[in-house]
């Protein structure tokens, strides 16, 4: 199923958790745009396991309540100004998660179960920060084994960028596989693709295992260049240029809005 940017957008709706993926793995900057314009509000992100650009426009632009993360920055173009601006000044809630403690609450969300026991955050001050994540006594041991509990993290939407799919709706997501992790847990997911090819991507041996069924896919829209700045894995790389230029811009509201004022793809 294709469909274009604008009514992918739609789909996203005010109060929605969305799942994004990491810098390095199919960020759908092609969709940034749209959802901006789109104007639904009051959305908790979920990054998998980390945010950057994308989630430092949305929030600049005013449509983000929540982030839930292990970190926000924007890699070697320093750190997200816009996602540091309103942290300081109280405009979003901040969930401190771990990288491992993501990708369990989506694996428990895929599973369809309530948690994912986890041992790595004993000790860690990020407990005393999440009271929804629980420590009880393993019991299956005798005594004195406390592990934490990990809720299922179930988004309405997933949103990523792949190098191709097919007619069919299938996706090519390589080695890629917390995309594969996001849409298993998520109700939807919305994919732009740098290119439709014609080929079943699941009929082919050198691609069916590295390609996410269209079971999983709500929706496809071809976008070419549709990661950049950021990179997309044999395609093309990072423009950390492009990345700093906004890094500047974006240290003032002023300056965050006369970059997407002007803002041109590359």
């Amino acid at each position: 199923m294709t469909s274009d940017l604008a009514r992918l957008a739609r789909r996203i709706r005010p109060g929605m958790t969305v799942a994004l993926p990491v810098d390095y793995a199919g960020v759908s900057m092609a969709m940034t745009r749209p959802l901006i314009d789109n104007g639904a509000g009051d959305l908790h992100l979920i990054c998998v396991p980390t945010g950057g650009l994308q989630v430092d426009q949305l929030i600049g632009a005013g449509l983000v309540r929540r982030v839930e993360t292990s970190a926000v920055s924007l890699g070697e173009a320093g750190g997200a100004p816009r996602f540091n601006a309103a942290v300081k000044a109280g405009r979003i809630e901040i969930l401190d998660a771990t990288c491992p403690a993501i990708h369990a609450g989506l694996m428990a969300a895929q599973k369809g179960v309530p948690f994912v026991p986890m041992r790595g955050l004993i000790g860690s001050d990020v407990l005393a920060r999440r009271p929804d994540w629980r420590v009880i006594d393993n019991p299956f041991a005798a005594a004195g084994d406390p592990i934490v509990l990990i809720p299922a993290l179930c988004p309405d939407v997933a949103i990523f960028h792949v190098p191709m799919a097919d007619r069919s709706g299938n996706v090519w997501i390589g080695r890629r596989r917390e995309l594969a992790a996001m849409a298993y847990a998520a109700t939807e997911t919305i994919v732009t693709a740098e290119r439709i090819v014609e080929d079943d991507l699941l009929a082919d041996e050198t691609t069916a295992a590295g390609t996410l069924p269209a079971l999983y896919v709500t929706a496809v829209a071809e976008a070419p260049r549709g990661a950049w700045p950021y990179g997309l894995w044999g395609a093309y790389p990072t423009d950390t240029d492009a990345l700093k230029r906004y890094a500047a811009a974006a240290r003032t509201e002023d300056g965050f809005a006369a970059y997407m004022g002007s803002e041109v793809a590359a």
